[in-house]
């Protein structure tokens, strides 16, 4: 082990656990999700698309699927799915020291959550509900905040494990 090893190390021992970071940053991400979907559903209910700018467009969908309305009618494994991703990055984030990794799991933590609220509350029965989507590009998919937020915490973790492995790969 190197001194910047060793130095490296010391630092991250003392910055302690990031997971209350990864949590504030998932409640937020939730309560903005949450936020918007209450909007959208009183807003947009019953009413054609409606026009923002360029392509976009607010448009009120229910998609009881997953990504890409793909999945229809899959909504409990989806449910189940979800829970165990979710109780899988609180529990990998607990000995994290890396705040770029606490900020990827609080997005994607949030987002996964903000989506199962839709699923547990929206519907008939335990994770039969459908996820509201409301921003429409007309040439992407219908999205919501927390899949904005799923995927840019996922593009974060893919570019740190990129970054991490390059760095570890280097000659010292």
């Amino acid at each position: 082990m190197t001194d910047s090893d060793l130095a490296e190390v010391a630092a991250a021992s003392r910055r302690g656990s990031l997971l209350p970071l990864t949590l504030a940053i998932a409640a937020v991400v939730v309560l903005v999700d949450q936020l918007t979907k209450h909007w959208a559903v009183n807003a947009l209910a019953g009413i054609p698309a409606r026009h923002v700018f360029w392509t976009l467009q607010w448009n009120l969908s229910f998609n009881s699927g997953m990504a890409f309305s793909s999945g229809r009618g899959l909504g409990p494994i989806i449910g189940i799915v979800a829970m165990m991703v979710v109780i899988f990055i609180v529990l990998s984030v607990r000995s994290n020291r890396s705040r770029i990794v606490a900020v990827a799991a609080g997005l994607v933590l949030g987002g996964a959550v903000g989506n199962l609220c839709d699923r547990v509350f929206r519907g008939d029965g335990w994770l039969h509900g459908s996820v509201i989507d409301f921003i429409d590009f007309q040439w992407f998919p219908i999205f919501n905040v927390a899949d904005i937020c799923v995927n840019v915490g996922g593009a974060m973790f893919i570019i740190w494990s990129l970054l991490a492995g390059r760095k570890q790969g280097s000659p010292s």
